[in-house]
């Protein structure tokens, strides 16, 4: 089912090394936790490919709502063990260094991945070394900058939707923050395995969804969404119970047995419980760095039945800012940072 990398972005410039041997790079740092204003642009040692990494030359990052979290002392934050980290999980560039000779892809391809921040450095930096199973392709028909804001949100609506999710033709799909990083996805892929898709978002939102292929659009700034839909098979609750206990409502509109995948950390830790005394199932999903489903989703970008919105663009100095917008959760699709020119 999975197509192969390929070497679309393979030029004959690249004679199979890295040309610019400066030891150290321009970073966007995390010293420690806190405000937006913590992000420092600084010079540190360039990162050592090892093993069976490549060594990516970054053109753009993705930023997500983990990054803000992680930022400010949650998300991932706990597994920080030493000062400073780089976050970003996206990213799209091109291989400078490949494992060995004959590795499918070489220096000069053009790749996008999701990095795992952070147990490696982020890609809010102008190189990253990432595991081979992480990196695939970019898809031909995306900028660099386009295709660094589809892989955690991209990994994370497929996982939700179709590997746990299992949506399939028939089925009554709800998902929440359709407008936005990973619910423009869900219901994308929700709709292209056949369910009749929900989706909440706000009158601003509406038709963006609906193109994006949601049957219903529910403005949650004017009607609850409990009162709108019901009976359904699976809930795709990006919210969690923080935002106006968005996910205990939705249980509500769940079918006996229906289950609700809940994606944010942390945002409801009686969920299981709940949902058991509700008479549905319910679980958390966590996204894990996939270069074989990764590139099946290029596949579908490049044939034109899947897409991204990127919504702003910020240079790799303005992180800050960028981290601003995310936090302010009014983002249509994505936001990305330029590191270097495409």
């Amino acid at each position: 089912m999975l197509a192969s990398p390929g070497v679309p972005g393979r030029h004959a410039a690249y004679p199979g090394a890295v040309t610019d041997s400066s030891p150290s790079m321009r970073a966007m740092i995390m010293p420690g936790a806190g405000g937006p204003e913590v992000l420092t642009m600084t010079e540190v040692p360039r990162p050592v490919r090892v093993n069976a990494e490549l060594l990516i030359r970054v053109v753009a990052a993705g930023v997500n709502p983990i990054d803000a979290k992680t930022r400010a002392g949650r998300g991932a934050f706990a597994g920080i063990h030493s000062f400073p980290v780089i976050l970003g999980n996206d990213v799209s560039g091109v291989v400078v260094e490949a494992p060995y000779e004959n590795h499918p892809l070489q220096p000069g391809d053009e790749v996008f991945a999701m990095g795992m921040v952070p147990r490696l450095a982020g890609a809010y930096a102008e190189y990253v070394s990432l595991p081979e199973l992480s990196v695939t392709a970019k898809p031909r028909s995306l900028s660099h900058v386009e295709a660094a804001a589809v892989p955690l949100a991209a990994l994370t609506a497929w996982g939700m939707v179709l590997d746990v999710g299992r949506a399939a033709e028939g089925q009554r799909v709800l998902v929440h923050a359709g407008a936005g990083g990973v619910g423009h996805f869900a219901v994308q892929f929700a709709a292209l395995a056949g369910a009749h898709v929900v989706a909440t978002a706000s009158a601003r939102n509406a038709d963006f969804v609906r193109e994006l292929g949601a049957a219903e659009v529910i403005d949650y700034t004017t009607t609850r969404f409990e009162d709108a839909v019901g009976d359904l098979d699976l809930v795709i609750d990006l919210l969690g119970d923080i935002a106006d206990l968005t996910g205990s409502r939705s249980l509500r509109t769940l079918r006996p047995g229906g289950l609700l995948v809940n994606g944010p950390t942390g945002s409801w830790p009686t969920m299981v419980q709940d949902a058991a005394a509700a008479g549905v199932r319910a679980t958390g999903y966590r996204v894990s760095p996939d270069g074989r489903t990764l590139a099946e989703i290029a596949r579908l970008i490049d044939e034109g039945r899947v897409r991204v919105h990127v919504d702003r663009v910020f240079e790799l100095e303005d992180a800050a800012e960028a981290h601003r917008a995310i936090e302010s959760g009014r983002t249509r699709g994505k936001l990305v940072l330029r590191v270097a020119e495409d």
